[in-house]
């Protein structure tokens, strides 16, 4: 574990501040994620930012204090919000939102300006909180969906810092994501982090496809390039505090309440459900799915019972009442059809239960129903199976649950299959000692190894680790020093070669390639660094020879076309690099337009030695696809035909093998004793160029990435930056 700050950012600390009868009280906050990151904060002695749970309407500037200074003692720094921003925030865009919204219950998502207003102030605020007592060397840890913006807001603010972002719940597919009307900004606020973590591989993929498909960020194996730095995607399934729950039965108060519970279900089988009252937990379906089993299993009348514990929350919500009511009136009708005198199927209730009692229940449960309609991870699954000292017992698990990855020897169900839940029961009731041994201590031991302390050590040690690639390639960031090293060079020299890219390089990409026709300002650019006589430019690019002589023949520059088959020294005509045919187009031609007509959005170049085919506008998941597709047939098919295969920033282009422009480049580079060269490119068919120049020359690669040039700049915008500052010492 590193050394440096963990610095926790969520939107309730570990300790909730309530008020009754004018005192203040602190206690424990409820819920998994705080107790489970208490966990991780008191092992590093960290610093947490958060709300106390308090609103600013019930306390005193005077009480206020007297928080904030119980709290700062412990490490612990309080963020107060108004009554209307809880509301707003948390009630509103929270709840209603974005939670409905990537459980996939989009008929009860609501789409509210003014709760989006609240939810952006809030995020403001935090991340104010934060900058308030962040150090340098901190590490910043941001949970969760209340928190989407935050990681950008610190970036704007400590570029340099060290950010990761966790999300706690399911990320949805592009087609509900893209239903939100502010998807780019909570994207972007995500990207504002160094390392993005998810419970499951499914939920990681969803972002990085919407992450491509809205703000067009392609990945490279979870690795995002957002202009200088990298942000990692990465799966980290979250643990529980094992040993807590292994030696729960140990602890005096939990066998007292083991025992009284073993007098009240008198030898009963126990089916136990616990969860949050929620319409993503599935207890409507879950009671629904226990009426099939009972009236299928009549013989388990008087011998079994399910446990039905649902916790209270967001009571002010009413698709939360409905649901209570809907569950309170599933009860009553079970119980009334099934019950006998001394005897009911269904235990109901509605309230939080104390570590000790949930312990217990645990304990002396025969099976666990946990059949969630969709959860972001579900440790209420693991905590159950942590606790079965014996081995005994059965987990019967709902496959939409994140758990389910690593708790695969349970039994696994579609919760909406009530069918499936009864017969799931009714083989846990059946199963074998041996078996049911066999399966918890397979389990067991995946999570006494992956425990909580293990899976926030991992998102840590892997934040740090993106952090140091980050640094190793911040080394050729073209900064100053090195700005003005090579400008002092420049000055010094009497023969200067500049070799640069077209587009991506002097111009950004555009929809359509007739679109990038040089501006008024890089033509005049251009014309300024050719005005000295110890200057000699090259514009070396893909284009066609014809393009490239309509936007650049009237200055006096050199021109190099298709990578390298067209050559045009500064005054004379242009020629070819060497003796070519073009014949193989009839034969692939044919191939690109097949796959243009097959591909909306795209389209065919023919060039006079070669042929483009251009994806950039095509939807980014089918020209994935297509692109590969294409690129294998064509590596076939040009295998004995000479020709080379080349694929750029959303093309693919065939040409004649042996020409790039590493080559074209050798008819300047022996044509004078250069003592300053400058070559920018964007894309690897620059690579040729920076791999043919000598080790001393300045080379640059637009865009953060792998290359062989010595240095990078971020974008087209810089490129012309640095030319422009260059051109001033030739004025």
């Amino acid at each position: 574990m590193n050394t440096k700050r963990l610095l926790l950012v969520s939107n309730r600390l570990p300790i909730t501040v309530t008020k009754r009868k004018n005192k203040l009280n602190f206690h424990a906050s409820p819920g998994g994620l705080a107790t489970g990151l208490y966990s991780i904060f008191k092992s590093l002695n960290g610093v947490w930012v958060g709300w106390p749970g308090v609103s600013l309407a019930t306390i005193s500037p005077n009480e206020k204090r007297i928080v904030e200074d119980k709290l700062i003692a412990d490490n612990l720094y309080p963020v107060f919000l108004q009554q209307k921003e809880i509301e707003h925030f948390y009630s509103g865009f929270c709840n209603r939102t974005i939670w409905p919204l990537f459980h996939y219950f989009t008929q009860y998502t609501v789409y509210d300006k003014c709760y989006w207003r609240y939810y952006k102030r809030v995020n403001e605020l935090y991340a104010k909180s934060v900058l308030k007592v962040a150090k340098p060397n901190d590490i910043i840890w941001v949970q969760d969906f209340h928190l989407m913006l935050v990681p950008y807001l610190l970036r704007k603010e400590m570029p340099d810092a060290t950010i990761g972002f966790f999300l706690h719940i399911p990320f949805p597919s592009y087609e509900v994501f893209r239903l939100l009307p502010w998807r780019k900004e909570l994207l972007e606020g995500m990207l504002g982090s160094n390392l993005i973590g998810f419970h499951t591989f499914d939920y990681a993929v969803h972002f990085l496809e919407s992450t491509r498909r809205i703000v067009g960020r392609e990945n490279t194996f979870g690795q995002i390039i957002m202009n200088n730095r990298i942000v990692k995607v990465d799966v980290f399934p979250m643990g529980i505090d094992y040993e807590k729950y292994a030696t729960a039965q140990e602890i005096p108060m939990v066998k007292k309440e083991i025992e009284r519970l073993k007098k009240k279900v008198d030898g009963m089988k126990v089916i136990l459900s616990v969860d949050r009252l929620d319409y993503t937990k599935g207890i409507v379906e879950r009671l629904k799915a226990f009426d099939v089993f009972l009236s299928r299993n009549k013989d388990q009348i008087e011998k079994i019972l399910l446990i039905l514990v649902a916790v209270p929350s967001r009571k002010g919500v009413i698709e939360y009442k409905n649901l209570k009511k809907k569950i309170d009136e599933l009860v009553g009708e079970i119980n009334g059809k099934y019950s006998t005198i001394g005897w009911m199927p269904i235990w109901y209730m509605y309230r939080s239960l104390p570590f000790p009692r949930l312990a217990a229940l645990y304990s002396i449960s025969d099976i666990a129903l946990v059949t969630p309609i969709r959860d972001g991870m579900n440790l209420i699954a693991k905590e159950f199976v942590a606790s079965r000292k014996n081995g005994r017992g059965v987990l019967i698990l709902s496959e939409m649950a994140g758990a389910v990855k690593e708790l695969g020897e349970a039994i696994i169900v579609n919760p909406n299959n009530f069918e499936e839940s009864a017969f799931a029961l009714e083989k846990a009731l059946k199963m074998p000692h041996k078996e049911e041994i066999e399966r918890n201590r397979r389990m067991q031991r995946r999570l006494r190894i992956y425990n909580i302390l293990a899976w926030g050590n991992d998102f840590i040690n892997r934040l740090n680790q993106t952090k140091i690639i980050q640094s190793k390639m911040d080394v050729k960031k073209v900064k100053y020093e090195i700005k003005m090293r090579l400008i002092d060079d420049f000055k010094k020299s009497q023969k200067r070669l500049f070799i640069l890219d077209y587009d991506g390089t002097l111009v950004p990409f555009f929809t359509k390639p007739q679109d990038a026709k040089p501006d008024k300002k890089i033509l005049i650019l251009l014309d300024k660094l050719t005005s000295d006589e110890k200057n000699e430019v090259v514009i070396i690019s893909g284009r066609d020879k014809n393009t490239l002589e309509k936007w650049f023949g009237h200055l006096p520059i050199g021109l190099v076309g298709e990578h390298g088959v067209w050559i045009r020294e500064t005054g004379k005509k242009a020629k070819k690099i060497r003796p070519m045919k073009n014949e193989w187009k009839k034969e692939i031609w044919p191939i690109l337009e097949m796959y243009s007509n097959r591909t909306p959005g795209s389209f065919v170049e023919e060039k006079d030695y070669s042929l483009v085919w251009h994806y950039r506008n095509v939807e980014p998941q089918l020209a994935e696809i297509r692109a590969m597709e294409l690129k294998d047939n064509l590596l076939n098919l040009t295998a004995n035909l000479d020709l080379d295969v080349l694929e750029g920033s959303k093309v693919i282009e065939i040409k004649n093998s042996g020409v790039n422009k590493g080559k074209a480049i050798q008819q300047w580079l022996f044509k004078e004793k250069w003592d300053f060269i400058l070559a920018i490119g964007d894309d690897w068919t620059d690579e040729n160029m920076f791999e043919a120049l000598p080790e001393w020359a300045y080379t640059i690669k637009v865009g953060w990435g792998i290359s062989k040039a010595k240095f990078y700049l971020n974008t087209n915008r810089e490129v012309r930056e640095l030319l422009e500052e260059i051109v001033k010492y030739n004025e």
